[in-house]
């Protein structure tokens, strides 16, 4: 699996179905970012997770706390289940409706993960005024 570029476009956000340990060694021996969605039924499910990245990445609080707010923005309009991992450095949400929305989601996280929070802001307009 080669390396996801950063930003990477929803587009080539891998689909780990069946296949999330392969995805995630993957992940890690590249150490990036790992990000994938999944396939639950007819709907998706998205995880991040950055300790594939290694000691060297770190991700700032104020990212963590931007990505934790649109997470619970996500579960109150009911885009994710309220069973979603908000960090903060492994982050999964459950019940996603469509692939395109998955992706989508996946995608910013990833770019937001190393550090650029505008994807983020653009799929997930919380409607915050400092944002």
């Amino acid at each position: 699996m080669p390396p996801l570029p950063i930003p990477c476009p929803g587009r080539l956000i891998p689909d780990a179905t069946d296949a999330f340990h392969t995805a995630y060694q993957a992940a890690k021996a590249q150490r990036a970012v790992f990000v994938a969605i999944e396939r639950e039924g007819a709907r998706w499910t998205v995880k991040a997770d950055a300790l594939t990245a290694g000691p060297g990445h770190t991700v700032a609080d104020a990212v963590n706390a931007t990505i934790r707010s649109s997470i619970v923005h996500l579960v109150h309009d009911r885009e994710a289940g309220s069973d979603a991992y908000t960090g903060p450095v492994y982050f999964m949400l459950h019940g996603v409706p469509s692939e395109e929305r998955a992706r989508e989601l996946a995608a910013a996280l990833h770019a937001a993960l190393y550090g650029d929070l505008e994807p983020l802001k653009r799929a997930v307009p919380t409607g915050d005024p400092n944002e």
